[in-house]
């Protein structure tokens, strides 16, 4: 009886472990891992998240029901060690310290956290706080190898500052300082700081109905416009998709999404980037008709030939999902690896939003101290070309990172080739 036991437990197990395996290649993945881990540490350091708060699940709006362990709190701020972001390394190391010191039960134990505090505040040449943490360290662990030849050299660092003979270490090229304040607008426009919408610059926006170029069907309906920006002229049209065209789309494009790429001229190839956090696929008419129907209506709008305009692209921005500054257009060394002669550069862009985002997400154009929310149905369009055909490089925007919620939009960008009599060229470079 106890031999038929056996084997039936057996069984179970084999049964277990076969299915495990045929499941395994849908398991995350350590890249998964890390890639989920340096999200979190954008929206942190984007929104100015407080670790205690988002290890508690807290973020604005909502609160999540799962808490962060000690292991995660610990693996955060390992994966923000490897990638040199010492200051959040420090925040989540000690949060998993705090963790610890409250009773909370962990494979991690305090000796490995003080480990890694001991060398992140050696890394931010807090010299204080690494000897401090090395000297807790060796009172749990009096016999760790590596603590022990830290702590003189600690000390020997912290007298000679002490004495003035070491430097502060402080330098960085001029290109660093001014690729730091780029960032900072743009983290700062996220949070809804800097805004430069100002009361005499807002009473030179309006809202109007859009009859556009005199179209029968927008004469019968007009769409309703309003002014977002001046110069350059941005502007948000409203009911542009309904809730069913929207559905309809989404329902199209999630068996195709793919991580979005970008193009680099460096190396000629379109390729996924770090500076873009999403999954985007272009959709043709032929696949569904509300697709052309969608079309049609973005050309009568803006009233350009869709002749040698692009497919429609629809991205998805999950939770921490972003796309940093860029610009729609393409600079000298892209157009001739494009080879895009035949329909001409990016002349306008028509940015559809396909739903609400509860926190984050919203659209930013660092150079002009713009921030503009998602509004599901609604749309943002602009030219990113002046009247001369060259480039206007205020128009460089950002989709922020995703806080709470899930974003999406779809794109539309129309060509030069086929716009010279509906938006012609100008001597000037006014747009």
């Amino acid at each position: 009886m106890a031999f038929v036991q056996y084997w039936t437990v057996l069984d179970v197990i084999l049964e277990f472990a076969a299915r495990l395996t045929s499941l395994r290649r849908f398991f995350p993945t350590e890249e998964d891992e890390i890639g989920a881990a340096k999200a979190l540490l954008l929206l942190q350091r984007i929104y100015k998240l407080d670790p205690k708060a988002l290890s508690q699940g807290i973020l604005p709006g909502t609160k999540y029901r799962s808490p962060m362990s000690v292991s995660d709190c610990f693996r955060l701020g390992q994966t923000a060690h490897n990638i040199s972001d010492f200051h959040h390394s420090m925040l989540w190391m000690k949060q998993a310290l705090r963790q610890l010191n409250s009773g909370e039960q962990s494979p991690i134990s305090k000796v490995q956290v003080l480990d890694c505090l001991s060398n992140v505040s050696f890394q931010l040449g807090d010299l204080y706080r690494a000897v401090d943490f090395t000297h807790q360290l060796l009172s749990l662990d009096s016999s760790h190898a590596q603590a022990r030849l830290n702590l003189p050299y600690f000390v020997k660092l912290l007298e000679e500052e002490k004495a003035g003979k070491l430097g502060n270490g402080a330098s960085e090229t001029k290109q660093e300082s001014v690729s730091k304040d780029q960032l900072k607008v743009y983290e700062s426009l996220c949070r809804g700081e800097g805004v430069k919408l100002i009361p005499q610059k807002r009473k030179r926006l309006f809202c109007r109905y859009h009859h556009g170029n005199k179209t029968p069907q927008l004469l019968i309906a007009p769409f309703k416009e309003e002014d977002e920006w001046d110069t350059p002229h941005i502007v948000r049209y409203y009911d542009v998709l309904s809730d069913e065209e929207i559905k309809r789309i989404k329902e199209i494009a999630k068996p195709r999404l793919r991580r979005s790429r970008i193009f680099d001229s460096a190396s000629d190839f379109v390729e996924s980037d770090e500076i873009r956090v999403s999954q985007s696929v272009f959709l043709e008419e032929e696949e569904d008709p509300v697709i052309g129907q969608v079309n049609r209506r973005i050309q009568i709008i803006t009233g350009l030939s869709d002749k040698t305009a692009e497919l429609l692209q629809v991205t998805d921005y999950g939770i921490g999902g972003f796309f940093g500054p860029h610009l729609d257009y393409f600079l000298g060394p892209e157009i001739n690896s494009l080879d895009i002669d035949d329909i001409g550069d990016r002349v306008a862009t028509f940015m559809s939003y396909m739903s609400n985002v509860e926190a984050g997400g919203a659209t930013v154009f660092p150079k002009l101290g713009a921030m503009f929310s998602p509004k599901k149905g609604t749309a943002l369009f602009w030219y990113n070309l002046l009247r001369s055909g060259k480039g206007n490089p205020l128009t460089i925007h950002a989709a922020c990172p995703v806080l709470v919620g899930c974003k999406w939009v779809s794109n539309r960008w129309f060509h030069e080739r086929g716009q010279e009599f509906l938006r012609p060229c100008g001597p000037t470079e006014v747009d």
